[in-house]
């Protein structure tokens, strides 16, 4: 089991780049680009930091969500949709991988369709003050990260994320 010193976050959108080489200026901030370290690199990395704040782009769910994503938009199976749910599940469970401890959603209004009913309806509704929409810069997530709520804890995700099928985009 991956523990951590400090708060994970992971940003997702279109600036997270941008916003993450603005952090790592900033003390107490590790931002770490997830395409400069792979996944057991990443959890490495997570384990040995003592900022308060260790912030990336990594998302332990990323192929699960483009799972969800493409089956309700009708691009792929539900084979595929459960492959990657018990991929995810068994990495989460051996420690291969972890959980950030907050979602951040950079630039939520651009976030379109089927993705949007993932962002804040299935993965938001698994633990609603985990994921949080905010505006993409630097200067927005540095004031967010300093009054991060406390959520509640993400629970059980084996059982969650082999529920996915029958999570529907338009009732969540």
């Amino acid at each position: 089991m991956v523990t951590s010193n400090g708060t994970v976050v992971s940003l997702v959108g279109d600036s997270s780049a941008e916003v993450l080489k603005g952090l790592a200026a900033l003390r107490n901030v590790e931002a770490v680009e997830f395409a400069a370290a792979g996944a057991s690199e990443l959890v490495s990395r997570i384990s040995r930091s003592h900022a308060s704040y260790f912030v990336s782009d990594a998302d332990p769910l990323l192929h699960v969500a483009a799972a969800w994503v493409e089956f309700y938009d009708d691009l792929v199976s539900l084979e595929t949709l459960s492959l990657e749910a018990e991929t995810a599940a068994a990495a989460l469970q051996s420690g291969a991988t972890v959980m950030p401890d907050y979602y951040l959603v950079l630039e939520p209004e651009t976030v379109e369709g089927t993705w949007r009913h993932w962002w804040f309806g299935a993965l938001a509704r698994k633990a609603p003050t985990r994921v949080l929409p905010v505006p993409g810069s630097t200067a927005q997530v540095r004031a967010l990260l300093r009054q991060l709520p406390t959520g509640r804890p993400w629970g059980e995700l084996a059982a969650w994320l082999r529920g996915l099928p029958y999570v529907v985009p338009d009732t969540v």
